[in-house]
């Protein structure tokens, strides 16, 4: 089996750790891993893996030459600068920011939703979606398939390392002062994320949305090749890794609920979890570290051409590390 040099840019944080962890988990066929960081973290060693360990190299310095996968998560500010280097230097581009997703040129891809679209590489560049876009799109397949999708209703329930390990480590710190009556002051957050939701993730668009509502509706759209009308609330919990995400579809033919259930279980990377007695569902804590996307709370809604459902997933592996490293494994099965 050929190998290749993969480099992991953004190894560092929470989607890098895990990018190193999967490769490794995974058996990428790698013949020699770098790990790629900012300045300030040059020379530190990470751990992954099973008593592994990698020198993380300084960005700024490290040289793309031999590449042949880039594995990205640093942040759209660094992608922007340095893909184009990366590429130049004829490596393929993973970059799971959101500085390409939209680009026309640029393939948005999650294997088991449109794995058709590997063709469609122009210039060596490949998005990785948004995590909640991600578990969506591979819930939400099997009833498109079946029935069409015509409307998406959906509230996110989206856990604090989303946002980071600073972010993480609020949610640990303010906890932890709550029980000692000290005043909560946000600093990750707008407001006070312990024992708390917040209706705001990135910033407000003039329309009211936030930017992360519109990922979750344009990419959905371009994901599936359709304008189908969605209407996103994504909400920030005090939970450390996993989303969760109420979804309420309406579609064009009406839904056999038997027809959709066994579509479900034959479906890779899906499960179906669904007994309708209590704890017969997926909280987002018991997809950490899962590869699968969860699917419980199956309801048929007004009428039989609509369905509703909550699906959970691990934000860290599905909705980002392993998704990156399945695009690679598609475009080498793909050739």
């Amino acid at each position: 089996m050929k190998k290749y040099n993969v480099a992991v840019v953004g190894a560092t944080g929470n989607v890098g750790r895990e990018i190193l962890n999967i490769v490794d988990e995974r058996k990428f066929p790698v013949k020699k891993l770098f790990a790629v960081a900012s300045s300030k973290s040059e020379g530190t060693k990470i751990s992954y893996g099973n008593d592994k360990e990698i020198e993380v190299q300084s960005l700024d310095k490290f040289k793309f030459e031999g590449i042949d996968f880039v594995l990205s998560s640093p942040g759209s500010k660094i992608s922007a600068k340095f893909v184009p280097n990366a590429i130049k230097e004829g490596a393929i581009v993973i970059d799971n920011t959101s500085h390409f997703r939209m680009k026309k040129d640029v393939p948005l891809i999650v294997p088991e939703v449109n794995p058709e679209e590997i063709k469609n590489i122009k210039k060596k560049i490949i998005s990785n979606p948004n995590c909640s876009t991600i578990q969506m799109v591979v819930a939400l397949k099997p009833i498109n398939d079946l029935f069409k999708i015509k409307k998406i209703i959906v509230s996110t329930y989206q856990s604090t390392s989303g946002a980071g390990k600073s972010a993480m480590d609020e949610l640990f710190h303010q906890t932890l002062d709550v029980y000692k009556n000290k005043n909560l002051i946000p600093k990750k957050f707008t407001k006070k994320i312990a024992f708390n939701l917040i209706p705001h993730i990135d910033d407000f668009m003039p329309d009211g949305n936030t930017k992360e509502e519109n990922k979750m509706i344009q990419e959905t759209q371009k994901i599936f090749n359709s304008k189908i009308k969605i209407f996103s609330t994504c909400v920030r919990v005090p939970v450390f890794v996993g989303h969760g995400e109420a979804i309420f579809v309406e579609t064009e033919k009406i839904i056999d609920l038997e027809k959709l259930t066994d579509k479900i279980k034959n479906t890779k990377g899906l499960s179906l979890v669904d007994k309708r007695i209590d704890g017969g569902y997926v909280t987002p804590d018991e997809s950490a570290g899962e590869d699968d996307v969860f699917i419980s709370r199956t309801r048929l809604g007004f009428d039989k051409k609509s369905i509703g459902l909550w699906v959970v997933a691990d934000n860290l592996r599905k909705g980002a590390a392993l998704n990156t490293v399945q695009i690679a494994e598609l475009i080498i099965k793909k050739k």
